[in-house]
This record gives C-alpha cells, sequence and structure tokens, in this order.
C-alpha cells in the first residue's frame, strides 16, 4: 500500500451477479494485435462458457477497489490509477508548486499524465485533453494536450533538455511523426506555450519511488479549478462522461 494511497475497498466474488459462474474478462481488440495480425481470443472464450457456464464480466470486478457512487478526481487517484502514476502527477505537481508556480501550472501538471494513470498510453496528451477539457479551464486543457509534442523538442533557455530517457525508449536519432511535429510548431507560437512547457519541465524530474506526497495537499487547489459534477465523475452525461465510466469498470464485455 503506497502511503496516503486511501484503503481500498473490495466486494468478494459471492456479491456479484452470477454468483458461483467464471467471469471471464476479455481483452479490447486493440491489445490483440501483434506482427503476426490480428488474434481474437473470443471464439476459444465462446467456447469455454458453452462447456462450463462461465459468463463475461459485467460491472464490478471483484479484483478491483469499488469506487464510490460519485466519485471525484481524487477518487480515480486513489482507486484507479496505477502506482507510478499516482507517485508521478502528485510529484509533478508538488514540485511545479515548490518552484513557485501559478495554480493554472500546477494543476496541469496534477492532471498531465491522466491518460496513462488508467486509460490508454497511446496519444495520451490528445485523450488526457478529452477527457478534463469539460472540468477545467481552456488553457489546462490545451497545455495537456501539447505537452505530448514539446516533449519531443528541447528548449533549453526555458530549462528543458530532449529527454535522456527517450534516448533509451526510442533510440538515437528518433524523429517523432508529422502530426507531433506540426503540433510542436502550433504549441511554440501559442500564447499558452510556457504553460505546456512547464509541464515539461516539471515533469522531467517527477518519477522517484522515493518521495511521497500527500494528494490531500492539492484539496483546495482542485476545489478552486477542477469543476467536479454533482453526479460524479462519470455520471453527468459530459461528452466524456463515458471515458470515466470505462475507468470505473474497465472490465466490461459491453
Amino acid at each position: 500500500m503506497i502511503p496516503y494511497r486511501k484503503e481500498p475497498v473490495f466486494i468478494t466474488a459471492e456479491q456479484c451477479p452470477q454468483a458461483g459462474r467464471e467471469r471471464m474478462t476479455l481483452p479490447q481488440p486493440v491489445a490483440n494485435y501483434s506482427a503476426e495480425g490480428y488474434t481474437d481470443p473470443e471464439p476459444a472464450m465462446l467456447e469455454h462458457m458453452r462447456k462450463t457456464g462461465a459468463v463475461f464480466m459485467m460491472g464490478q470486478n471483484p479484483k478491483l477497489p469499488v469506487m464510490p457512487k460519485k466519485p471525484t478526481l481524487l477518487d480515480f487517484f486513489h482507486y484507479r490509477f496505477c502506482d507510478i502514476a499516482f507517485r508521478h502527477l502528485l510529484q509533478s505537481a508538488k514540485h511545479a508548486m515548490d518552484a513557485g508556480c501559478n495554480e493554472t501550472v500546477i494543476m496541469a501538471c496534477l492532471l498531465h499524465d491522466i491518460s496513462n494513470g488508467a486509460f490508454l498510453r497511446t496519444d495520451h496528451g490528445y485523450w488526457g485533453a478529452q477527457m478534463v477539457a469539460p472540468y477545467v479551464s481552456e488553457e489546462v486543457s490545451w497545455a495537456i494536450k501539447y505537452h505530448q509534442a514539446l516533449r519531443y523538442f528541447a528548449d533549453e533557455p526555458a530549462g528543458f533538455k530532449y529527454p535522456e530517457a527517450y534516448l533509451q525508449f526510442f533510440g538515437p536519432g528518433y524523429e517523432p511523426p508529422e502530426y507531433i511535429q506540426q503540433a510542436y510548431r502550433e504549441a511554440r507560437n501559442h500564447k499558452w506555450y510556457m504553460t505546456s512547457r512547464l509541464i515539461t519541465i516539471h515533469d522531467i524530474y517527477s518519477f522517484r519511488d522515493d518521495i511521497e506526497v500527500d494528494p490531500d495537499i492539492f484539496t483546495d487547489l482542485i476545489g478552486r479549478h477542477w469543476k467536479q459534477p454533482a453526479e460524479g465523475l462519470g455520471f453527468d452525461n459530459s461528452p466524456v462522461a463515458h471515458i470515466w465510466r470505462t475507468m470505473i469498470w474497465p472490465n466490461n464485455f459491453l
């Protein structure tokens, strides 16, 4: 248990619908592509279902913590974000706070890798910006979107060098695709460039396992800069509510 994480509550298999039956989780289609092509696990699972009476997972997975009925942003930090995302986002925001950044930048740092936390890694800046857009200022969502592109381009006068980790991840001489280069050019000349650039500056210092940050220190900041829906994230009928529901019940068959 990471310090400052809330104690999770689980339900037993007996408390689930179809108690006593095996509940199978089908990987999302995008997870089944490889160099050999698309591997479809569903036929074998359907055959297993016919033979054993197993069912596909719907609703609460007993292996996951139960979310509150009206989830808040910090509920997702506690109960759905992977450990590295939990640490990284809190450390990044705390680093920006300690550097004297304004609250817009701190909020953007707190949210910048929110897609990586429990949804999708691919195009995480774009997904993250979409996920938070109804609940934050336009500047915060813009900065989150464009930090993905800015990470690939140094701005040493501003204090950002090309990440050494990227040399290991992608190899020397890697060039990002054209849409990322275009996004960089757009961001470089935008009025909110430094908001997004500051995400990247405080991003690179924030992967340490030996530093723990209490999320409660951001409660007031979130209250000022996050439009929490009364119905709870995932149930407010916003254009992105389905994304938050997907994180609540990520193993639903349909």
